[in-house]
């Protein structure tokens, strides 16, 4: 059996210690599975109480990703047993009986998230390759987040009925006008360049560098001030960032920022759709990302809408609530099904999604997936804070 993560602690010249973690699935792009969160969040727990260990540096096995998202895949299994295909609204809010395994996954994946964002130490994460979905949710909640002239992040959930997730209701909104919202409807990709543009990274650094970054961490003089040893991963940062300035590519997203807002700052979600749509461009990253809101799950447009309008006024523990109940309601509704099985089961990229367009969600649908399945004592997450 393959230990699919790998944990190091890293002796530094001074007996302090660097936590290394790297995921090893290499095969699934380092896909974030249940049993990677079961042994990540409990070593994060233990070396946050650690004292000798003054920083944690994340990675993923192999040069292609640092993380492709969730296993989905697995969640497929699980949803196939409990998933609604036929169904009324009425139907939908009398049944309560959903997929233990859907929302023990989110749950503990949320869990994993929210210790990296609120985490103690110096948390730097190598965000290079391939970060979508799950991989970003760790990248965003690092203190210290690097990207490389390899790096391609998106959150492409509209291409499989889901939404947003990992905290998506939260840093989507933080983003230059009209970013996040673009982002979350189109599942557009994005570069290094992009992810400092809206603020999904802080620091650029070439992925040849990496080895001699690592070797740098170790001879830093870490002490006991948590604020002093952010302050001195942040400058070794800045020094390999300085080097790799002329690498940094060009940025499609501050390009395009200026249309992009013009696009998004419509009165309802079906202007908005009409006016991406409409545009006339030979651009190709502009291109691919009407081409992944055209084919996408209408639903999920909708829903990554409703969430970060919601989103604006909620903390970061209250965007993860309600993101474990619309995850859950996902995992039951048949839209993520059908849109895991054509684009990674079967593969035919022929997803038969519930609505046509956004105007055809029925109201009562949409009511139902931001109705709290919990109590606010009950909830999963209620400990978050």
């Amino acid at each position: 059996m393959i230990d699919v993560v790998l944990f190091q602690e890293v002796d530094c010249d001074n007996g302090k210690k660097i936590g290394l973690i790297t995921l090893n699935s290499p095969k699934s792009l380092n896909a974030l599975s249940g049993d990677m969160i079961g042994l990540l969040y409990p070593k994060l727990i233990t070396w946050q109480k650690q004292q000798n260990i003054a920083a944690v540096f994340l990675q993923g096995e192999g040069d292609r990703a640092f993380c492709a998202g969730g296993d989905i895949v697995h969640l497929y299994n699980a949803m196939k047993n409990s998933t609604k295909t036929e169904f009324s609204v009425d139907a939908l809010s009398a049944d309560t009986t959903f997929a233990p395994e859907i929302e023990d996954y989110f749950t503990q994946e949320y869990q994993l998230d929210f210790l990296i964002h609120t985490f103690n130490k110096p948390f730097i994460v190598w965000g290079s390759g391939i970060v979508m979905g799950g991989g970003l949710g760790m990248l965003v909640g690092a203190s210290h987040r690097v990207v490389t002239e390899n790096s391609r992040i998106a959150m492409p959930e509209i291409s499989i009925g889901l939404f947003p997730d990992v905290g998506g209701s939260y840093f989507l909104n933080k983003m230059p006008a009209g970013c996040g919202l673009f982002l979350a409807l189109t599942g557009a990709s994005i570069n290094a360049a992009d992810a400092k543009f809206c603020q999904l990274a802080d620091y650029f650094v070439e992925q040849q560098h990496k080895d001699n970054f690592i070797n740098q961490l170790k001879i830093i003089n870490w002490g006991e001030t948590v604020p002093l040893n952010h302050d001195k991963a942040s400058q070794l940062l800045q020094e390999f960032e300085q080097g790799a300035v002329s690498k940094l590519p060009v940025s499609p997203l501050r390009e395009h920022q200026a249309l992009i807002t013009q696009l998004v700052e419509k009165q309802c979600l079906s202007d908005i759709v009409a006016a991406i749509l409409s545009v006339e461009t030979e651009d190709k990253w502009l291109s691919r990302a009407q081409k992944s809101l055209k084919s996408g799950s209408a639903l999920s447009a909708q829903l990554a809408y409703s969430q970060l309008q919601l989103g604006k006024g909620m903390t970061l523990a209250d965007c993860f609530r309600m993101e474990l109940n619309l995850a859950v309601k996902c995992g039951h509704f048949g839209e993520f099904l059908e849109g895991v099985r054509a684009l990674l089961i079967d593969k035919d990229n022929n997803p038969q999604w519930h609505y046509e367009s956004v105007e055809l969600i029925d109201a009562k649908v949409l009511d139902w997936f931001f109705e709290s399945s919990w109590s606010k004592a009950e909830h999963p997450l209620a400990k978050l804070a």
